[in-house]
């Protein structure tokens, strides 16, 4: 299973400057330990330096990015306040017909709520999910898309 972890990177800061990551670290480990076979593809790790990147690279990026969220089995997206990419990435998945997590509290929002198979407030929440098997069954409950 490929699980591709959408999230928050700039969100709506006006520099050049990352929130915090620390949530794909977290969301990493619990996939490894209780998804061993997932693989995981996480943007960040591929692309630690893209807050560097020319025009050039930030449009190719991006145009993979999103095409590898089309590619997952599953999307795990973290949203905790808006963000642009992470709805780009959750249109393509959810236009490819794959399941998507999103954690979130943003409720209302028309992105999360049409394009989300289910939704969890917090990240201790998506953790527990991940731990007690529940995230195995949604991906098992999913139709197949290949």
């Amino acid at each position: 299973m490929r699980v591709f972890i959408a999230g928050i990177m700039q969100g709506s800061r006006q520099e050049n400057d990352l929130d915090s990551q620390s949530y794909r670290a977290r969301i990493t480990q619990a996939l490894i330990t209780h998804l061993p076979a997932a693989e995981i593809v996480d943007p960040l790790a591929l692309h630690p330096n893209s807050l560097s990147y020319n025009d050039t690279q930030v449009r190719t990026t991006f145009q993979d990015m999103t095409r590898l969220a089309g590619q997952a089995d599953l999307v795990i997206a973290y949203v905790p306040q808006a963000s642009m990419g992470t709805a780009i990435e959750m249109w393509t998945a959810h236009n490819a017909g794959k399941p998507i997590l999103v954690v979130t509290p943003l409720l209302h929002n028309w992105v999360v709520k049409y394009c989300a198979s289910h939704i969890l407030p917090d990240l201790e929440s998506l953790l527990a999910f991940i731990e007690n098997g529940s995230l195995t069954r949604l991906v098992d409950a999913s139709p197949p898309t290949d």
